[in-house]
């Protein structure tokens, strides 16, 4: 079962979440000699920026970082999750360019249209870059992040996987693309459901009373379809979601209150 903190306030969250991040980090490189993470946008980004960045133990240069889900704009787009990221957070690290692995925006229009075969192309050579940092794909089934860091919609979506789409069905491919997002813009890489619940840590960033009502959604029904009710499921213990109180009034779930 996943595990729900209820903090107090962000300054909390962003402790907590700092020193889940770097438990996870010190296991990883322990264990295999390096850190492979997978990260979302949003308001994560601003947690990122302040949780672990100043620690000095850090060996930054046995980071890999991913992006659980991307929109298909340039780099320099306002709505790329790298930039995001790359102000918010990598921008504060050591971490090697080479190993923050983006995607290949090369064929991308300037007027911002793109067509749904170069969409897929961009999708096809991102999951090429994680079959490299992986292994052969052959030999690995899943690739096995040790970190997944994500938020959650206000209709229980994360990554780029949105209820009721079937990307969620997808059990082939490691990363999917979606056409078709219903909230702009319409094309988005995304790590499948089954990469995403196969990762070693998975941890959710979720505040304000905006999210009560779909988190109870997620943790108080257990037949919820929700895509984060579907990540929880399949994550089972190994989903840890940092909230505020407001995020969690009204839900039954069990919540804890310090890490």
């Amino acid at each position: 079962m996943a595990t729900l903190y209820a903090m107090s306030s962000n300054d909390e969250i962003t402790s907590s979440l700092g020193a889940y991040i770097k438990r996870a980090y010190e296991e990883a490189v322990s264990a295999r000699g390096r850190f492979t993470l997978a990260i979302s946008g949003g308001s994560l980004a601003k947690f990122m920026g302040s949780s672990i960045c100043q620690d000095p133990s850090i060996d930054w240069s046995l980071w890999h970082v991913f992006f659980a889900d991307e929109r298909i704009v340039p780099l320099t787009h306002e709505d790329s999750n790298y930039l995001l990221q790359q102000r918010e957070f990598f921008s504060k690290t050591s971490i090697p360019a080479d190993q923050i692995h983006a995607i290949d925006d090369s064929n991308l229009s300037k007027d911002g249209k793109v067509d749904d075969a170069v969409a897929q192309d961009i999708a096809d050579a991102y999951e090429a870059q994680l079959v490299k940092v992986f292994a052969n794909k052959e030999t690995v089934k899943v690739p096995c992040f040790d970190l997944v860091l994500l938020g959650c919609g206000p209709d229980g979506h994360t990554c780029s996987l949105f209820p009721g789409h079937p990307i969620l069905r997808e059990d082939v491919a490691w990363i999917g693309v979606v056409t078709d997002s219903p909230k702009p813009p319409s094309h988005r890489i995304t790590l499948t459901l089954k990469v995403v619940g196969a990762a070693h840590r998975i941890a959710f960033v979720a505040t304000g009373e905006a999210k009560a009502s779909i988190l109870k959604q997620i943790f108080d029904d257990p037949l919820s379809s929700l895509p984060c009710a579907l990540v929880n499921h399949e994550a089972k213990d190994k989903a840890v979601w940092f909230c505020d109180k407001p995020a969690v009034d009204g839900v039954a779930y069990d919540t804890k209150a310090h890490l």
